[in-house]
Formats: structure tokens, C-alpha cells, sequence
């Protein structure tokens, strides 16, 4: 890949990155409830959705998804109710009593890995975006196996550090308060009514 076109790919990715979606809320989210560190397991998870998405596309199968109504439909309204679930298992989930502001909670690695993996995958509008993304910045008359790993590093390099780096640090100064149960219950509404109205976008907004 040319180095212009490199930067223009790295541009893009880090202004997508930085917009707030689902896999940001989930992010923060996940960095308020087990720490900084541990959240980064939530990210992992993010990224190998990321590169479904990316693989879905490169093989075709994107096209068919995309030009099949019913199935999009499907998969749009499956990716809601599971944003609708995580909004409501917030919501009324139990405050843990006041303990250290370092607490951590004892959510396993897998369960935060499998969540944002499946907060990503569950977006239809990543597979019509990466459609209209990815061959901007795919030549067809170069080698694609080349072009395909370094547009996938660019992509997930950026998403861990603007997630990991940015939204997860950005938590971090709330870790105080969601010590506490009114800080607690007071977050975990604030994150599931996201969570709840991003289902609704993703629904309602075409």
C-alpha cells in the first residue's frame, strides 16, 4: 500500500474510531465495572468482530448481505436486542457494596472477550460501511493479501488505542464514584439507557 493512501487510511480509521457508537459505550462501560486493564478484554473481543466484519467483506459475502433486505432486517434487529438486553441487565443490576475505589469486580475475561465481540458483530452497518470503506483503499491490480493485512492492523491498531487508550481512560476518573451503590446504580442507568438508545438507532435510523 502506498504510503499516501496509508495515511489517508489511518486518517479515516482513527476519525471512525473516535466517533461514539456501541462498542464505545461498551468500552467505558466495561472500564467503570472491572478497571482500565481487565477492560481491555472487552476491546480484544471488539476487534475480532472487527475482523469478521473485514473478512465478511473480502469474500464476498458482505454483497449478499447488504443486497438481502430480510437478512440485514434480521441481523439489525438481533444486534438491538442484544444492546437492548446489556441496557437492561445494567439497569437492574445489583450495586455491590462500598468497598475500595480499586475494587474489581469479578467478571471473567471470556464474558467480557464474548460481549464485545458480539456488540460489534451484531452491526449490520459495519458490513455496509466496510463495503463502501474497504475499496477505497484496495488496489485490484496489486497483490490483495498484502493490502487486506495492513488495511486489518491499521484498523484494529487504531480501534484498540482509541478504545483502550481513549474511552477506557476516559472512565477512569469515575472509578471513584462507581465505588460506591448510588454511584453505581447512577452509572449503570446512565450506560444502559445508552446502550438502549443506540438499539433505537440502530433500529429507527437508516
Amino acid at each position: 500500500m502506498a504510503p499516501a493512501l496509508w495515511i489517508s487510511l489511518l486518517t479515516a480509521t482513527i476519525v471512525i474510531s473516535l466517533t461514539p457508537g456501541a462498542g464505545a459505550i461498551n468500552t467505558m462501560s466495561n472500564a467503570l465495572t472491572v478497571g482500565w486493564r481487565r477492560s481491555v478484554w472487552g476491546v480484544i473481543g471488539q476487534q475480532l468482530a472487527l475482523l469478521v466484519h473485514i473478512l465478511i467483506v473480502a469474500a464476498g459475502v458482505g454483497v449478499l448481505v447488504a443486497s438481502t433486505p430480510a437478512l440485514l432486517t434480521g441481523i439489525r434487529w438481533a444486534g438491538a436486542a442484544y444492546l437492548v438486553y446489556l441496557g437492561v441487565r445494567l439497569i437492574v443490576a445489583k450495586p455491590e457494596p462500598e468497598e475500595d475505589p480499586e475494587r474489581t469486580v469479578n467478571t471473567g475475561r471470556w464474558e467480557l472477550l464474548r460481549r464485545g465481540f458480539w456488540v460489534n458483530l451484531l452491526n449490520p452497518k459495519a458490513v455496509v460501511f466496510f463495503l463502501a470503506f474497504i475499496p477505497q483503499f484496495i488496489r485490484a491490480d496489486q497483490p490483495l493479501l498484502p493490502q487486506y493485512l495492513v488495511l486489518i492492523a491499521t484498523v484494529m491498531g487504531v480501534d484498540v488505542v482509541v478504545m483502550w487508550g481513549f474511552f477506557a481512560g476516559a472512565a477512569k476518573p469515575f472509578r471513584r464514584y462507581a465505588s460506591t451503590p448510588r454511584g453505581q446504580r447512577t452509572l449503570n442507568t446512565v450506560f444502559g439507557s445508552l446502550f438502549i438508545a443506540v438499539a433505537g438507532l440502530l433500529l429507527f435510523v437508516h
